[in-house]
């Protein structure tokens, strides 16, 4: 078999292993084979976004885009799924009935992300249960370096029962004669008949996604998650992120601030030190000259990252206290701190609130 010919049987036999092995999810998510959920996760939520059939209506190729996306996240987020698939592909999955098809895990955990389905705005007539708003407490580390949060909702799902029901009631106008050439137009309520329910909690969880850099009060809604309505449609259910206090930083803004408290000696004589940030990385602070109390440096870069574009960081400030020793000092001790500083008794009297 000459080389040509070889490299042809070559080739048709490793396009008939990618066709056996079926889809790569990897590849369609744009992550590694040694990924972990948290990029999984993201990597979906971003790729929706972008591949969601509603945001590219002109594409002909878009919901079949966005499906191999849903069942890339179908397999690659459960851990038994995605073992055997990685050991012997999509196919084994389908043929042990593993993977559920046409899923769209986006809407049905992550919450809505703003596309409107239908074009246009229409007017819904149909009756809708109350919205539900709630805060969703999250740590300064989540909205440092981003989390997926998972939330157990339970949540009141209708149910068919025995009997029948009255719903969709409205106001209709009828006409009724009240004899030859006399007519009266009324108004009365129309109700259909329709098969009986009732309410039955269900328990569900849903997945928000704390992006890096966002502030209280950002909202994120589950479609359709909130309140049901017997005869209409069910709410929603609006998070919104709390960010709970920190032991170590506080946020304002892009900015972080802390307080570092170094010794009188320290002070004195300059200090090097670290202070672990929110994702686990060491900040180095070095001072060669005296410190005082209330000092304040800047870290550039060492802030919050900027949600629009998470390249951009604020700034870190660090406040200094001075400790003081408590215990007492000899006659000797302070003639030689005496001959150290070399200050006058100069003590100055004023107003330290002016300005304030």
């Amino acid at each position: 078999m000459d080389l040509s010919r070889f490299s042809l049987v070559f080739l048709n036999f490793l396009w008939l292993g990618i066709v056996l092995a079926g889809r790569d999810f990897y590849k369609i998510l744009g992550v590694s084979k040694g990924a972990s959920l948290h990029e999984i996760k993201k990597a979906y939520r971003r790729l929706a976004k972008e591949l969601h059939p509603d945001k590219n209506q002109e594409d002909p190729d878009a919901s079949r885009k966005f499906q191999d996306l849903g069942a890339a996240y179908e397999v690659l987020s459960d851990e038994d799924k995605r073992k055997k698939y990685d050991r012997c592909g999509e196919d084994c999955l389908q043929k042990d009935g593993m993977m559920d098809g046409g899923m769209d895990p986006f809407a049905s955990f992550f919450g809505d992300f703003g596309f409107h389905f239908g074009g246009g705005e229409q007017r819904n007539e149909v009756p809708r249960g109350a919205d539900l708003i709630m805060d969703i407490d999250v740590t300064l580390e989540d909205l440092y370096t981003g989390n997926f949060i998972e939330i157990t909702r339970n949540k009141p799902v209708m149910k068919p029962t025995h009997g029948t029901r009255k719903c969709n009631c409205r106001q209709e106008m009828i006409t009724k004669s009240l004899g030859p050439g006399r007519f009266q137009m009324m108004q009365q309520t129309v109700c259909d008949e329709c098969p009986n329910v009732k309410l039955v909690n269900e328990e569900k969880t849903l997945e928000l996604e704390v992006e890096p850099g966002m502030v209280d009060g950002q909202e994120t809604k589950f479609t359709a998650e909130g309140e049901p309505h017997m005869d209409g449609d069910p709410g929603d259910l609006i998070l919104k992120i709390k960010t709970q206090p920190h032991p170590v930083f506080e946020r304002r803004g892009d900015d972080l601030y802390t307080n570092v408290t170094v010794t009188l000696q320290d002070a004195l004589v300059g200090f090097t030190m670290e202070i672990q940030h929110l994702d686990g990385h060491m900040v180095s602070i070095s001072r060669d000259k005296i410190t005082w109390p209330g000092a304040r440096i800047r870290k550039k870069g060492e802030g919050m990252p900027n949600y629009e574009n998470n390249n951009l960081h604020g700034t870190l400030f660090i406040t200094f206290d001075i400790e003081f020793p408590k215990q007492e000092l000899t006659a000797e001790d302070k003639e030689i701190i005496k001959r150290i500083l070399n200050q006058s008794s100069n003590n100055k009297i004023y107003n330290g609130l002016r300005g304030h």
